[in-house]
C-alpha cells in the first residue's frame, strides 16, 4: 500500500529545474538505511515520482552504517549542486553535529548543522516491544525484572545516537538500570532477530510485519514514543504516561543536501516533495504505515532538525 500509493502520485515542479540541471546528469538519493525497511520504500517512491515529473534518472543507492552517519560523510564531499541528496533520520544529523562539538571547545547547540535540510517527510513513531525472550508482560514488570537483574536485559536498536538508542539511554539513567544495548545497522536483520528471541527488547517502527508479530502473540508491546496514544494500538500507552516523558521521542526523517547547497536549489527540491506529501495517496500511504506526514517549509524544517539534534 505504501509503495504503491507514493509510485502512483504525481508531482508538480518548477518549470525550468530539469532544463538548468547538467545535461545527462541526474539526481541520487543515498538512502542511510538497508533495503526493505519502510524507510527505503519510501524513499525509492519519492525518487520514483520525481523522475517522472524531472523526466531525468532518480538514481537510489543504499549506504547504511554507522547509526546513518555514512550516507551523510558521503554527502558532506558531494558537490553542492542539489544533484545528491541523503533520506535519513534527523538523529543521524545529530550524531555528526555532536562529533563535530567534540572536535571544537563548543557545544552542540553552537556548532552548525554538518548538512543542509530540504524537505521534511515524516514523523515516525516509536515502538518498544518484547521479543520471546522476555518474561515480563508489561513496561512495568520489564523495569522490575531489570532492576532485578542488571545487565541481563538485551535491548536492540539501529543504531547507536539513533532515537532507539537515546530512548534506551533516558529510560536506564531515570530508572537505574543497566540494560545491554544490541546496536544493529538496520531495522530488516534486527527484525528477523527478534522474532528469533535473540534479545529481550526491541525498539522498532509500527510496521505491518511488527503489528503482526504483536497480533499472534510474538512481540509483546510494552511502550510508544509519540505524543499521544496510536490508533492502531489505543491500549499501549506512550512512554510520557509511564513517567518518562524525556524519552517520548519520536523519528523526523527528511532529505537533506550538502552544506553549501544555494537556497534556490533547495526550494526546488523542498517544492517537489512538498507537492508530493499534498497528495491524497502519498498522505494516506504514509498514515496507514502509522508515520506523519510532515508539514512545514524548510525553514520550519531546519529549526526541527536544530531542535532535535540538539537534544
Amino acid at each position: 500500500m505504501l509503495l504503491s500509493g507514493l509510485m502512483g502520485a504525481s508531482l508538480l515542479i518548477p518549470k525550468g529545474w530539469a532544463a538548468q540541471r547538467r545535461p545527462g546528469a541526474g539526481l541520487k538519493i543515498l538512502v542511510a538505511y538497508p533495503p526493505g525497511g519502510v524507510s527505503d520504500l519510501v524513499a525509492r517512491a519519492l525518487a520514483k515520482a520525481m523522475a517522472d515529473q524531472l523526466q531525468t534518472p532518480v538514481i537510489v543507492e543504499n549506504r547504511s552504517g554507522a547509526s546513518g552517519t555514512l550516507a551523510l560523510e558521503l554527502l558532506q564531499r558531494s558537490p553542492p549542486d542539489g544533484q545528491t541528496l541523503v533520506f535519513t533520520a534527523a538523529a543521524a544529523v545529530g550524531l555528526l553535529r555532536h562529533a563535530a562539538a567534540r572536535r571544537a571547545p563548543r557545544s552542540a547547540a553552537a556548532a552548525p548543522l554538518p548538512v543542509q535540510p530540504v524537505a521534511g517527510v515524516m514523523r515516525t513513531p516509536l515502538l518498544l516491544v518484547g521479543t520471546s525472550a522476555l518474561q515480563a508482560s508489561t513496561f512495568a514488570d520489564m523495569i522490575e525484572a531489570a532492576r532485578k537483574h542488571p545487565g541481563m536485559l538485551r535491548w536492540a536498536t539501529t543504531g547507536e545516537g539513533t532515537t532507539g538508542h537515546t530512548v534506551l539511554q533516558r529510560v536506564s539513567q531515570l530508572a537505574g538500570l543497566r540494560i545491554i544495548h544490541i546496536p544493529y545497522k538496520g531495522g530488516g536483520q534486527q527484525l528477523t532477530d527478534a522474532l528469533g528471541g535473540h534479545f529481550e527488547l526491541l525498539s522498532t517502527n509500527v510496521a505491518p510485519s511488527q503489528l503482526s508479530a504483536l497480533r499472534d502473540g510474538r512481540f509483546k508491546a510494552l511502550a510508544v514514543g509519540a505524543p499521544r496514544r496510536l490508533p492502531v494500538l489505543p491500549e499501549v500507552p506512550t512512554l510520557a504516561e509511564l513517567g518518562y516523558p524525556s524519552a517520548n521521542l519520536d523519528s523526523l526523517f527528511g532529505l537533506f543536501a550538502p552544506p553549501g547547497t544555494p537556497s534556490q536549489v533547495v526550494m526546488r527540491v523542498h517544492a517537489l516533495i512538498e507537492q508530493a506529501l499534498r497528495s491524497p495517496a502519498i498522505r494516506q500511504s504514509l498514515l496507514d504505515a502509522n508515520n506523519q506526514p510532515y508539514e512545514g517549509s524548510v525553514q520550519d524544517f531546519a529549526g526541527q532538525v536544530e531542535h532535535e539534534t540538539d537534544r
